[in-house]
């Protein structure tokens, strides 16, 4: 069972990736889950603390998700697959279309600082990670990469979160996958 800050967070969360910080409150939160704004802002005084706790909790999530693909999977080919694999199930069953840092990062110069900070620190951390799979990829001849792995790691997260956006904006989920296959294609092509 979980908690009514569980619930609140997800709802928050849903809240966010259908149209980012601006477009929620407290009301939408409460009218959701059935309880009064007192008691969202017992457990989350402000906005920007709900968000902030949102954002280290998906933080968490994901960078659990990434420690477990690489425990999981030696090939780092296939930790790729998996990473962008994972978005197109979520894309495609509308469980997550849209990452929420990514929804919240277009809204950067708006955000609260404490909310901003921690959504440069989730891009920072994902791209440290691409990085070390396309290092690793490359070291086993697996990828070739045209740039330095950190670069090239910016490059296939620009890819993914605007293939996020591609598929949203034409409501064509396969777009997803027909953007990011051709970037996964190009690595792995150049690498035989």
């Amino acid at each position: 069972m979980t908690s009514t800050a569980d619930k609140i967070l997800d709802v928050a969360q849903t809240l966010i990736v259908a149209g980012g910080y601006n477009a929620f409150s407290y009301a939408d939160i409460s009218d959701a889950i059935g309880i009064r704004k007192a008691s969202i802002h017992h457990h989350f005084p402000t906005k920007a603390e709900l968000v902030t706790t949102l954002v280290d909790r998906y933080r968490q999530q994901t960078e659990a998700g990434m420690t477990s693909i690489q425990q999981q999977v030696s090939s780092p080919a296939e930790q790729l697959r998996f990473y962008l694999n994972f978005w197109q199930t979520c894309i495609r069953d509308a469980s997550l279309p849209f990452c929420v840092c990514a929804m919240l990062a277009g809204e950067m110069q708006m955000l609260p600082e404490d909310v901003a900070s921690r959504v440069r620190a989730h891009f920072h951390s994902l791209a440290k990670w691409l990085a070390s799979v396309l290092q690793a990829g490359a070291e086993q001849r697996l990828f070739r990469l045209d740039k330095r792995p950190e670069d090239e790691a910016q490059v296939l997260m620009a890819t993914v979160h605007g293939a996020m956006l591609s598929a949203r904006a034409f409501n064509d989920p396969d777009l997803f996958a027909a953007i990011v296959d051709t970037q996964m294609a190009r690595l792995l092509m150049q690498g035989r």
